[in-house]
């Protein structure tokens, strides 16, 4: 069945590449028009977006993303925020006080954001832009809350490059939906024959590309360096164990 809004979705390809061409005020505002149409927990609209523009800032907020180039160079930059601060003036306004101690009230925040961040993506890529999300905005969160002046009960959720691509980018395979979608309940039969395909199809790619490893369970032999080890090495580090306090910092209590 042909669908255009399927069809681009599933031409969504990460671009880290940009022309340096600027984007009209308007093209930016029709984008984060779309972003307000999507869901959110009960209306609450508990998100903000700050779109950087200056190239100094951008610079900076190429440093404390992990010194990513396209940070800089997108003409862009939204930085996705969960939002309460707004919902407090409402409070204040009308004489209550919120309630923000518990981590459901910061993942109803997260959500929307990441939500709105979604619907703009679609939006973007639907006028012909290119964007990348940047979840290392979370890398050193507190410079980039004091950076673009966050108020408390406001914390950056994810950055995302918007621009005009320079070059086509490749689309990378995913996982077999074997894998993702369940029926009635959680079936795991199949998911280490998905898991050793899914490695097949990445192997030879990007930065998996003329790598090798020792196989598990038998050193003295090596195989191709795939989405599992790829993958593997990353969620067995910790990383980012500092947010909680920030989060905390910014009026969140995650109880």
């Amino acid at each position: 069945m042909e669908n255009p809004t399927i069809d681009l979705i599933h031409r969504h390809a990460s671009v880290r590449r940009y022309k340096p061409d600027p984007l009209p005020a308007a093209l930016v505002e029709t984008i984060v028009a779309a972003a307000q149409r999507s869901s959110t927990s009960s209306n609450l609209q508990a998100y903000s977006v700050v779109a950087v523009i200056r190239a100094e800032t951008r610079q900076r907020l190429a440093v404390l993303c992990g010194d990513q180039r396209h940070v800089a160079e997108a003409p862009v930059f939204l930085a996705w925020c969960a939002d309460l601060a707004r919902l407090e003036r409402a409070c204040e306004l009308r004489g209550y006080i919120q309630e923000t101690g518990f981590v459901e009230n910061f993942l109803i925040a997260a959500v929307d954001a990441a939500l709105a961040a979604q619907t703009a993506a679609l939006a973007a890529e639907s006028l012909g832009l290119g964007i990348c999300y940047i979840g290392a905005i979370r890398n050193r969160p507190q410079e980039v809350i004091d950076l673009l002046g966050l108020p408390r009960l406001t914390f950056p959720i994810s950055g995302m490059t918007v621009g005009w691509p320079a070059r086509e980018h490749a689309l990378r395979p995913r996982l077999d939906m074997s894998t993702i979608l369940h029926r009635e309940q959680y079936d795991r039969t199949h998911e280490d024959e998905a898991l050793h395909t899914y490695d097949q199809a990445m192997i030879g790619t990007g930065i998996y590309k003329g790598r090798q490893v020792p196989t598990p369970g038998k050193p003295e032999e090596v195989e191709d360096y795939g989405w599992t080890e790829h993958t593997a090495r990353r969620v067995s580090q910790a990383v980012r164990t500092g947010l909680r306090a920030v989060i905390e910092e910014q009026g969140f209590g995650l109880k």
